[in-house]
């Protein structure tokens, strides 16, 4: 992060707004043009100054290749602890609902490691659940000391209107209907690589977020977007 950019950066009403959305979610271009009614030239703009600065990073999503999400630099502590002074304080839910498209890997890192930091219930749970999780996602949870559910779950008839739904893969948050109100982690997919890297990749990538999440929810109610 270069420091005089990142406060010229968060200087700025919007992108400091943006980049506190981003503590506890990633967002595409149009999600942001939308919630906060700007145009697209205008976001391309605010954008580009978050990433020059250090602040965040784009991603390529893996459902439609067109589609970049810009996430905070979840790995920088500095970062986050700039972002998070004065950020809105959020209610913290009945439960955490972490979906995959096959409930196999991304999904189950995620509720395990929410559960070792947070006393909120989570589920996780698929759109096309495997028959079982992942062996790496087993051996990557174990290492870590983490409880990795063995129960395979449908998100239909799992997940239910009061939970904070978080989906962790692109193809999830692309695909579901407009109705379900969720957030989104564009976490690259270990599973096609299937080795220890990635999978430890898409932990670490995943712990970063909990923790964030975990440190925002205090205050009023989450303000999920609706994905049009």
């Amino acid at each position: 992060m270069d420091v005089l950019l990142a406060h010229q950066a968060l200087a700025d009403e919007t992108r400091l707004t943006i980049a506190q959305a981003l503590l506890t979610r990633d967002l595409a271009p149009g999600e942001i043009a939308r919630r906060w009614r700007l145009s697209t030239p205008l976001v391309t703009h605010h954008l580009n100054t978050l990433v020059e600065a250090g602040l965040a990073v784009r991603r390529r999503g893996e459902h439609d290749g067109r589609k970049t999400y810009l996430a905070l630099r979840h790995d920088d502590p500095d970062v986050v602890t700039l972002v998070a002074l004065g950020a809105p304080a959020l209610t913290t839910p009945r439960r955490v609902a972490f979906v995959c498209t096959r409930n196999s890997a991304r999904s189950k890192l995620a509720a395990a490691l929410w559960r070792r930091v947070s006393e909120v219930p989570a589920v996780d749970a698929g759109t096309a659940p495997a028959s079982a999780p992942h062996p790496l996602t087993v051996r990557t949870a174990s290492g870590r000391g983490l409880a990795i559910d063995p129960e395979m779950r449908d998100l239909t008839g799992t997940v239910t209107d009061d939970d904070l739904v978080i989906a962790v893969c692109d193809h999830v948050h692309e695909t579901l209907p407009p109705t379900r109100l969720r957030w989104h982690w564009s976490i690259p997919d270990p599973v096609p690589a299937a080795s220890t890297t990635s999978f430890d990749r898409a932990c670490r990538a995943i712990e970063s977020r909990v923790r964030d999440l975990h440190q925002a929810l205090t205050g009023p109610d989450p303000d999920p977007i609706t994905v049009r």
